[in-house]
């Protein structure tokens, strides 16, 4: 088993990192580029940035922040936000990401996932899934432009049927967005995670619910993730991750340093 992956997550908006629970009520959190270069230097071991207004305004990712982060941080970093089309993904690529996430256009046009992994190596192309407990169906649903609460609707894919379809397609990783959980620190959906960790043979990242240092472990132990993924704790403080990898070592988590 490869070292475990701590990842913290940034949420772009108006050109500034927000957070907000459940997707919605959306607060900022800091600048883009500061931001970054402080989880590198912490010791985070890679970083996710989502423009997550990209997709439901109809327009991609803006490229020259992306540039910048480059320009600070020397670990790698994915970006996501209103990728189309193979040129969308080169452009970002060419200005210094090392991943690209698709998540609404893959709803889309499943078939772009196969052209970004033929183009650029399945090694670049994550997919993000948007899951959502329905209590009344006792299903996950995957949902689509959840970064607009006003346009947010659910897909036709539950989030099983989801994950086994874009590894057909050639989705590199997955990163599984809970989004019952989000921001509200209770802890991963451990259910959810050991169910989805069976159907997903390619590296499977964890969003979604970190509110202390066991979160991440049991994520890890349990659910036997690839890396875990947060936001909140980190933007404010509440876990620094010099100490969350101390305590990760300590549980006999392979973790890097």
């Amino acid at each position: 088993m490869l070292a475990r992956r701590i990842i913290p997550c940034l949420d772009v908006k108006d050109g500034v990192v927000v957070k907000g629970v459940q997707f919605r009520n959306h607060e900022v959190m800091g600048d883009i580029v500061p931001l970054a270069k402080r989880y590198a230097d912490e010791g985070a071991d890679e970083l996710v940035f989502y423009d997550i207004t990209a997709s439901s305004d109809a327009r991609v990712v803006d490229k020259s922040w992306v540039s910048r982060v480059a320009e600070v941080i020397d670990i790698p970093f994915c970006v996501a936000g209103g990728i189309k089309s193979v040129e969308d993904a080169k452009r970002i690529l060419e200005f210094g990401a090392d991943k690209v996430s698709i998540n609404s256009p893959a709803l889309e046009n499943p078939a772009l996932i196969t052209e970004l992994a033929d183009r650029f190596g399945v090694q670049c192309i994550v997919v993000g899934i948007d899951s959502y407990f329905d209590a009344a169906t006792g299903q996950y649903q995957v949902k689509q432009y959840t970064g607009d609460e006003n346009r947010t609707r659910i897909t036709k894919w539950t989030t099983p049927d989801w994950v086994v379809e874009v590894q057909k397609r050639g989705a590199g990783e997955i990163v599984l967005n809970m989004m019952n959980q989000d921001g509200v620190r209770q802890g991963y959906d451990l259910t959810q995670l050991k169910l989805i960790r069976e159907l997903c043979k390619v590296p499977l990242i964890a969003s979604g619910g970190a509110g202390e240092m066991v979160h991440f472990r049991d994520a890890f132990q349990i659910a036997d993730v690839d890396g875990a993924l947060a936001a909140s704790v980190f933007h404010k403080g509440i876990i620094p991750i010099p100490e969350l990898k101390a305590y990760l070592r300590s549980e006999g988590v392979q973790i890097r340093d």
